[in-house]
């Protein structure tokens, strides 16, 4: 497979990026996903649940694979519209106050208008709070600064904002000339990129699988529901398209694809898993096998619904999950290769 289409997933995951969809407010998203698979020629539709089915073709109906990545990511809601006219928020999916703080953000009102702010440490100057370094961060110790004059709960709730609208964090995406890619939110909006990837490089090669194969673009996976569901007939193995971990006690890198041996969740299939470490070496990809201790994927929710199905999970290695992340075109193209060698094209 050509490097080329590891830079066409990193292009359109770019352009996902720049759709805010935390989970719960993901419909501009997964249309938008809709539309760039079925601008390929495939039939692509969104379920009930607010997610994107996609058939990619393939002959055998009777032992289909399955490919989830999600484009639901962090965010925050909006807690308390509080008296002093600033906003206490609430988590939406792992976001940590800690990792957000000085943040630029856009409220989402119910309105349809959206307003600029950035979240902040309570009594966040310096040279006024002598407790600035010692504060524990938490949703309840910063807060979201409007960028409207508003000094009072009655003057941000005149411009609309009220408790329950969705505050979405920037997440400054940029593609460094050595092909770095960094940005809030490469889990999962790389993965959404690497399956529209393998989509074009399917329609370009004009090759056809011999398993039916189906991608799942789902929008509840931050909160641990979003592969449970939307499994079409026939389908004997799910493979999660996600982000790899990178970070001390792992071999991943970013220049690398990951292939997870256990998560939280308990280890994979062995043989899913041992597929994958044969398409890997068959294709040439650069890989690591490795553990995950802190993570969860949508095909293991996939499996607590009850379908009856062998699973795997691999992705370009991420440093700093859930933080200002960083991946590389190498590690997108490796989990490529995984991919076309899983599908013995």
């Amino acid at each position: 497979m050509d490097r080329q289409y590891a830079i066409y997933a990193a292009e359109q995951a770019k352009t996902l990026l720049a759709i805010d969809s935390p989970t719960g407010y993901t419909a501009r998203a997964a249309e938008w996903v809709k539309d760039a698979f079925a601008a390929m020629g495939y039939d692509a539709h969104i379920t009930t649940k607010g997610g994107v089915l996609i058939d990619l073709g393939g002959e055998d109906t009777n032992d289909a694979l399955l490919l989830q990545a999600h484009t639901d990511t962090l965010g925050a809601m909006v807690a308390e519209v509080k008296g002093n006219g600033r906003l206490r928020v609430t988590a939406l999916g792992g976001m940590r106050a800690e990792n957000g703080e000085a943040e630029n953000v856009r409220v989402y009102t119910r309105a349809g208008r959206v307003i600029d702010g950035t979240l902040q440490l309570c009594n966040a100057s310096v040279h006024v709070n002598g407790e600035y370094g010692s504060t524990k961060r938490s949703f309840d110790t910063t807060e979201v600064v409007l960028d409207e004059d508003v000094k009072s709960a009655e003057d941000t709730r005149a411009l609309g904002v009220e408790v329950g609208d969705i505050v979405c964090f920037d997440p400054r995406t940029t593609i460094t000339d050595s092909g770095y890619i960094k940005s809030r939110f490469l889990d999962d909006k790389l993965s959404v990129g690497i399956l529209l990837g393998l989509a074009k490089y399917l329609r370009d090669s004009g090759k056809t699988p011999s398993r039916r194969v189906y991608a799942h673009v789902t929008v509840y996976e931050e909160v641990g529901h979003g592969g449970a569901g939307s499994v079409p007939a026939g389908v004997t193995e799910s493979i999660s398209v996600d982000m790899g971990c990178v970070g001390d006690g792992l071999q991943c890198t970013e220049k690398q694809v990951s292939i997870c041996a256990k998560d939280s969740g308990g280890p994979y299939s062995y043989e899913v898993v041992g597929k994958l470490i044969e398409a890997a070496k068959r294709e040439g990809a650069d890989y690591a096998v490795d553990v995950y201790p802190h993570y969860g994927s949508d095909v293991e929710a996939t499996l607590s619904a009850g379908s009856d199905i062998r699973h795997g999970l691999i992705g370009a290695g991420v440093y700093a999950s859930h933080g200002y992340e960083r991946s590389h075109v190498d590690g997108v193209w490796s989990a490529l290769k995984v991919l076309k060698g899983y599908l013995e094209l």
